[in-house]
């Protein structure tokens, strides 16, 4: 794999990283360990599967940043997008269980992550 592809993904992954740090703590780890694991399945793909990859979450990252930018001027805070049924059409079975699953986590009650904000410690 040439060096600038690598170069690309790891820039692309801690773009990513960074962006999460604007999310509740709960969905920043909820993030974070979904971002991990695509990273990790799409290492070994083929060159065709690997540019789709990152077409997409190049994509992902520039509508994360837009929405961001909104979010910083007004007080209604909404995170995620509808998925397009034509991009649905587009997705393998196990990629639409991966949806399914994120989906459920994310907008469960009591999410597997229970995160609170560090606090200092009293003295």
């Amino acid at each position: 794999m040439p060096a600038r592809h690598v170069s690309r993904v790891r820039a692309l992954y801690r773009r990513i990283l960074l962006l999460h740090r604007a999310l509740p703590p709960d969905l920043k780890a909820l993030g974070d360990q979904y971002v991990k694991d695509e990273f990790r399945r799409h290492k070994t793909v083929g060159s065709d599967e690997a540019q789709r990859f990152m077409q997409e979450w190049e994509a992902t990252v520039l509508w994360q940043q837009t929405n961001e930018n909104r979010q910083n001027s007004t007080e209604n805070v909404c995170f995620g997008a509808a998925l397009p049924e034509e991009k649905l059409n587009d997705f393998r079975d196990e990629q639409i269980g991966q949806l399914q699953e994120l989906m459920q986590e994310a907008t469960k009650p009591n999410r597997q992550f229970s995160i609170t904000e560090s606090r200092k410690p009293k003295f």
